[in-house]
């Protein structure tokens, strides 16, 4: 075994409190011989004891323990030279107290660790939840879309720009069947604050009568720009024209964004 596994044993320990059997403190005292390093190891060890020893203990002079010692012989005869309590139990009590202690110490900080990362894992979930909810309106929303585009059922009826805006254009599907009519407004531009665009079925003979059928609200907010607006029994025509907020009794013609034949 080499000195500093030697040291580490813990050996020199038991060798300074007495505890060995005499073939083992014999060993140690060969190699204490043999190895300086062991030799200070003791020292040091036997020193650290007495400091321990003298902060526990009061003080008392070599004359006073003489005349303690005559007065104890005076009344008791022989005085019996007490040894040192050979135990080393209570350091070990502290050690393991130690060892206890930070234990605890760990624990709690993985306690705490693990908490933390079950609040982060339930955001997460919450979070993605969230997405997955959105998403799940959006992909509805598409859905829904295309089935109004596919049915064969419905009408389609193509508006074109208008003077006020030659670049817009819409689409209506107009289903008798179902008595359903949608408006697809992709194609106009946001309306500006305050205003709205209002949609009308119009009747072209004997006389242009139209008739509103709805207005396109929340426009910003309806991504697939996808509108359902009321049903009409006849219409010869559809027109859109933007108008103030609430809608007008009658179209704005200046304001005509799109118009298209049925």
């Amino acid at each position: 075994m080499e000195t500093k596994e030697y040291i580490a044993s813990g050996i020199l320990e038991l060798y300074v409190y007495g505890l060995l059997s005499e073939t083992e403190n014999l060993e140690v005292a060969e190699k204490a011989k043999q190895y300086p390093e062991i030799e200070q190891e003791i020292i040091a060890i036997e020193k650290s004891i007495v400091a321990l020893s003298s902060s526990f203990s009061p003080f008392q002079s070599v004359a006073n323990y003489e005349k303690i010692k005559n007065q104890l012989a005076l009344k008791h005869g022989k005085v019996i030279e007490m040894q040192p309590q050979k135990k080393w139990t209570p350091y070990l009590g502290w050690a393991a107290a130690a060892v206890l202690f930070v234990g605890i110490g760990f624990q709690y900080f993985k306690l705490n660790e693990t908490q933390k990362t079950i609040v982060v894992v339930a955001n997460e979930k919450k979070k993605i939840e969230q997405e997955f909810s959105v998403l799940d309106k959006k992909n509805k929303a598409i859905e829904n879309s295309l089935a109004i585009v596919r049915d064969v059922k419905n009408t389609l009826v193509a508006l074109s720009g208008q003077t006020v805006s030659p670049t817009s254009y819409a689409k209506v599907y107009w289903n008798k069947q179902t008595q359903t009519t949608y408006v697809d407004a992709s194609g106009l531009p946001k309306p500006p604050k305050g205003m709205v665009y209002q949609v009308w079925a119009i009747k072209l003979s004997p006389t242009l009568t139209p008739k509103s059928i709805g207005l396109l609200g929340d426009f910003e907010n309806n991504e697939q720009k996808l509108f359902e607006v009321d049903n009409t029994d006849y219409a010869e025509a559809f027109g859109i024209t933007l108008e103030p907020e609430g809608g007008s009794a009658t179209p704005t013609m200046e304001q005509l964004y799109t118009l298209g034949k049925v």
